[in-house]
């Protein structure tokens, strides 16, 4: 009985695929049989996505949704197909997923999957390959004329960027010794953004923006202070140091806060209220994404290209990602999500929020990996790290919970199963905590549970056989808190 009124109060509290956002307004309704994207963008990234993609509220939602299906689809067969991987794209409007591979042969695995299959003549190795040569031979790419270059998967080629005289592009590209460079003019005139950095401002002698916090501190550019530099924050109070920095050759950095401040996992949406953080999933070309920058505010696009070189006046920066959402300076560094996930920092760009123009940041997973640090999510702060039971599964997230919360995974959202079959969960709690596990699948307006796990212990099991259609985990803290590992597979 206890369980049941738990449950039932659960209900009340938290209406059907929203998440409790400390000062963020619930998202709107979702429309009939489309699950709440993501678990979650707020009204304000929605209303952002309305704006500068010319999109209804129910519109975005249903993208939003989309585009976390086609990121899991596209993770789990970059995977499976190896070599014969050639890069994937979302159609326009986020349609459908396409998913290039060098030969027939593989084709049928990317339609299983519910994407649709292109073959190609380089895989996606190939092309990084041809534009690695680039990279090493940045100094003979003249910045005036040469603003940058990226792996371009939809023409399965590298495009090399001209201003103006394209002769110093073509001899640029002429060095990689490859039939898959081709030259593109453009107008661009990249140049890092200084003034600041995404999110709440901070000071160093000029001004910049968090990007996103961290165990300890937040990430933030590189551009923006060497190693020692001494960091204000928005309120001019000390707070603190940076610890580690990036460029030229990448643009990422990250600051130790001192013990006055306390990382959150939430982003600054400049309209009055904040967009949490669930995790740093990677969106796939084509899909939208929203970026904070405190000249400019919310500005929304979508991705065009990732692994870009970018040849600034100052040193060429490799790895970054390439977008068509403006920016100004002021904006620089700022934070890029997709939904709620976290995809980067804003590096620099060209054009300005009035006429429209290209902006790139560099992705915030390699940052991570670089100074082993922790992403600050809504799944819990940073703590002991979580138990590594459950092996053998498809998949495992990691989360932590404080006593009588609940967390929703993956990541925050949902997952979509195309085909019938079985769904298996394995939950491993902290010692000494009743942890319990539920699995949710859509009816078409509420979240309902089909299979449940409620032991008085802290890990659980469940398997359920169900119909094809949107399925998400609830983990629920009943007594005791800590950290914990999911693992489920699905058809």
């Amino acid at each position: 009985m206890k369980r049941r009124l738990a449950m039932l109060a659960a209900a009340l509290l938290l209406p059907a695929g929203a998440v409790a956002l400390p000062a963020a307004p619930a998202a709107a309704a979702p429309g009939p049989g489309t699950p709440p994207a993501g678990g979650a963008a707020s009204t304000r990234m929605l209303g952002a996505l309305q704006r500068d993609l010319g999109l209804t509220a129910d519109e975005a939602r249903a993208r939003l949704a989309r585009e976390d299906d086609a990121a899991r689809t596209d993770a789990r067969l970059r995977e499976e197909l190896g070599a014969a991987y050639g890069g994937a794209w979302l159609t326009a409007g986020a349609t459908s997923l396409v998913v290039a591979v060098t030969g027939a042969a593989h084709a049928a695995k990317v339609t299983a999957a519910g994407a649709t299959a292109k073959v190609v003549t380089r895989g996606q190795a190939q092309l990084d390959a041809v534009k690695s040569t680039l990279d090493r031979n940045a100094a003979k790419a003249p910045a005036a004329a040469v603003p940058g270059w990226y792996v371009d998967v939809v023409t399965n080629t590298v495009v090399v960027l001209a201003r103006g005289d394209a002769t110093a592009a073509r001899a640029f590209a002429a060095t990689a010794r490859s039939g898959a460079v081709r030259v593109v003019a453009t107008g661009e005139t990249p140049v890092p953004l200084y003034d600041v950095r995404g999110g709440d401002a901070y000071y160093m002698g000029g001004r910049c923006s968090v990007g996103f916090s961290v165990a300890g501190g937040f990430v933030t550019a590189g551009h923006c202070g060497t190693p020692g530099t001494a960091t204000q924050g928005y309120n001019q109070v000390a707070q603190g140091t940076f610890r580690g920095s990036s460029f030229p050759g990448n643009d990422y950095a990250w600051v130790q806060v001192n013990s006055n401040w306390t990382p959150q996992p939430w982003v600054n949406d400049y309209a009055g209220g904040n967009v949490t953080v669930a995790g740093s999933t990677e969106a796939a070309v084509g899909a939208s994404i929203c970026r904070s920058g405190s000249t400019t505010g919310w500005r929304c696009g979508t991705i065009q290209a990732k692994n870009q070189t970018v040849n600034y006046a100052e040193g060429t920066v490799t790895g970054l990602t390439r977008t068509n959402a403006c920016a100004e300076p002021g904006d620089s560094g700022g934070s890029w999500l997709s939904g709620q996930q976290a995809q980067g920092v804003t590096s620099g760009g060209s054009g300005n929020c009035t006429s429209g123009g290209t902006t790139y940041f560099q992705p915030v997973n390699e940052i991570l990996t670089a100074y082993g640090l922790t992403l600050t999510t809504s799944g819990g702060g940073p703590g002991e790290p979580p138990p590594t039971g459950c092996g053998g599964y498809e998949f495992t997230r990691a989360g932590s919970l404080a006593s009588g919360a609940s967390g929703y995974q993956p990541d925050g959202g949902y997952y979509y199963s195309s085909a019938s079959g079985t769904h298996r969960a394995c939950l491993d709690g902290p010692s000494g905590v009743d942890f319990d596990l539920y699995l949710q699948k859509w009816n078409g307006s509420a979240w309902s549970t089909v299979a449940s796990g409620t032991t008085p212990n802290p890990d659980e099991t469940v398997s359920y056989s169900g119909t094809a259609g949107y399925y998400r985990y609830r983990v629920h803290a009943y007594s005791g808190s800590g950290s914990y590992t999911l693992g489920f597979s699905n058809p």
